[in-house]
């Protein structure tokens, strides 16, 4: 998973000179590296709320609100409406948003990350509403298949920028296929002002909304909602979130 993230001025993008508007061209190492990175990189973080937030556990529960607001609009029963039985967190760390957003609202949930120390954590993590967790997958989610036609509600929040352009389409296309009817993917990161941002530090990029829109609709999906996070600090990225189907 990526993390919420101060923006960078446009002085210091100059400097680095490495924003740039296709990911292959920000990559200077190939992709097994630029996943054994991202992977190292979080072997080292603490298992905890600020750990999964870089540094920010303090704006977990304005996170929390608006994502509950935001999903809550589509959930219920009648037609058209999102089911309330199944949800995937995915780059789920220690359980942050399954214990306070999916838990609440769905029967059951399942998390899937890279790093097996923090799905280790989320099985405490979460107490007794754990026991509602039905699996553990520990997977990058360049590698992850849903299972077909399980989730009602697929969550993907800050760890898109750990994919590449090509695996981050190939997901979400599986993830389409992972959906029970009316299902939702649901996308909420970091976005860029312009063009996309590298980080090196945790070896992972953050995309501006045009492309991430191409990108969704190359994996042939339509956003049907979008909304900002309000009431961030002013210092990191826009958070923006995208209601897919």
């Amino acid at each position: 998973m990526t993390d919420c993230k101060k923006r960078q001025s446009a002085a210091a993008r100059a400097r680095k000179q490495r924003s740039c508007t296709k990911m292959e061209d920000c990559l200077i190492e190939d992709q097994t590296t630029f996943y054994s990175k991202a992977e190292h990189y979080w072997k080292d973080v603490p298992p905890t709320v600020d750990g999964m937030l870089g540094g920010y556990g303090s704006i977990s529960s304005i996170d929390i609100n608006g994502s509950k607001k935001f999903l809550q609009k589509f959930l219920g029963e009648g037609q058209g409406k999102t089911g309330m039985g199944c949800s995937l967190d995915c780059g789920a760390g220690i359980g942050r948003i399954t214990k306070r957003l999916l838990l609440p609202l769905f029967r059951t949930v399942d998390l899937v990350d890279v790093t097996q120390e923090f799905l280790d954590k989320a099985r405490t993590y979460l107490g007794d509403e754990g026991k509602r967790v039905e699996n553990y997958f520990c997977c990058g989610l360049q590698d992850f298949q849903p299972q077909p036609e399980r989730y009602d509600v697929i969550w993907i929040q800050w760890v898109i920028g750990h994919l590449t352009d090509d695996h981050l389409v190939e997901f979400l296309r599986r993830c389409q296929s992972g959906l029970r009817p009316n299902g939702l993917i649901v996308v909420k990161d970091n976005v860029a002002f312009e063009g996309i941002i590298p980080d090196d530090v945790d070896s992972s990029v953050c995309r501006d909304l045009n492309l991430l829109h191409h990108l969704v609709a190359k994996a042939g999906l339509s956003i049907i909602c979008e909304e900002q996070q309000q009431n961030f600090p002013e210092e990191i990225y826009q958070v923006h979130t995208l209601a897919l189907r």
